[in-house]
């Protein structure tokens, strides 16, 4: 199952979500959302001089998240948000003042692909017994 997270406000626009950044009013304010045109990627959205910065957040076919611009994988969404509470690591701002949710929602589940078993498991009755000739 997904974990919740507080700064995580599912299905709200870009609208709205520019409105609560706005509300804040602090650099560095940020907050995740589901995006508007990718179904089943997130948006990192952090609040800096008045503009909003989006930064797609996608998650790999093994559950791993990584910002569409930056190629640094993480096990959770809540070690991503930590690395990028660090000065310096590619974002217009740093991560500061998380915008949280009153209720908590339930992050989407991962779309982790079952693994495909490897040879050394298959039933031995499966092979056929080739002999040089």
């Amino acid at each position: 199952m997904a974990s919740p997270l507080l700064m995580y406000h599912g299905a709200i626009s870009k609208l709205d979500c520019e409105d609560l950044l706005g509300k804040k009013g602090k650099d560095g304010a940020y907050l995740i959302r589901d995006s508007e045109t990718i179904q089943g990627a997130m948006c990192l959205c952090v609040y800096k001089k008045k503009v909003v910065y989006t930064y797609r957040v996608l998650q790999t076919h093994t559950g791993s998240y990584t910002l569409q611009v930056h190629p640094k994988f993480f096990k959770t969404l809540e070690e991503l948000v930590r690395h990028y509470k660090r000065r310096g690591q590619g974002l217009a701002q740093h991560l500061r003042h998380s915008v949280k949710r009153k209720t908590l929602l339930q992050l989407p589940a991962p779309n982790v692909i079952d693994e495909v078993p490897d040879y050394e498991n298959v039933d031995a009755s499966d092979y056929v017994v080739v002999l040089p000739s």
